[in-house]
């Protein structure tokens, strides 16, 4: 791999194009171009030739990838080739839609605990997964040697329960709690609010509507 720093767009887009290659795949496609890559996934031909070439040289000039192969290469960038297993913090409607989440499998994600401070929750298994008291959440972690924790908290909680994880041998966390965290730098942490994806939805809906208005 190149030692360049990779945009973040295109991690975001190996990660469509692999779920497009794994789609043709299943269709019986054999070879594919970076044309009809471009095509299925809505960018272009060259951004697609793009955000391979940070990682090396992929198929043949004139004839294109092979699909199982290039859909391989990309599982193994993109760190899928191993199993990640990850607790969820919080067994409320958030967390537990995500447990349902038949995803996670798929991509080699797998829920190994989930923890709430509900008493009448306690015990209760989400898709199978058991949901822990807080107070086990180290215990846990450490005998099922979870990598990833997924914070569904309410936002005055998120910030305790990212210092318990730190405490733990916990990796990266996923937060979709809607406030700012601070956490070691040891740990990688992505954010996800749900409502300024809505905001940035609703502002380009609102830009075309100006845009098709003359306004």
């Amino acid at each position: 791999m190149k030692t360049l720093k990779i945009p973040e767009a295109t991690i975001t887009r190996l990660s469509v194009y692999s779920r497009y290659l794994a789609q043709v795949d299943r269709h019986g496609v054999t070879t594919i171009s970076s044309g009809e890559i471009a095509e299925g996934v809505g960018v272009s031909p060259a951004q697609v030739r793009k955000d391979l070439a940070y990682f090396g040289e992929f198929g043949t000039r004139g004839v294109g990838y092979n699909v199982k192969d290039l859909y391989w290469h990309i599982i193994k960038i993109l760190g899928l080739n191993t199993t990640w297993s990850v607790v969820i913090i919080g067994a409320g409607n958030l967390g537990t839609a995500l447990s349902m989440y038949g995803g996670f499998r798929e991509r080699g994600f797998k829920i190994v605990g989930i923890f709430d401070n509900a008493p009448h929750k306690i015990g209760y298994r989400l898709n199978g997964v058991e949901v822990y008291p807080m107070e086990r959440l180290e215990e846990i972690i450490e005998r099922e040697k979870a990598q990833i924790a997924i914070i569904t908290v309410p936002a005055e909680h998120a910030q305790e329960v990212a210092d318990q994880l730190a405490r733990t041998s916990i990796q990266g966390i996923l937060n979709f709690a809607p406030r700012v965290l601070n956490v070691p730098d040891h740990i990688e942490l992505r954010n996800v609010d749900l409502s300024v994806n809505l905001e940035i939805l609703t502002f380009n809906l609102a830009f075309r509507r100006a845009m098709k208005n003359g306004k």
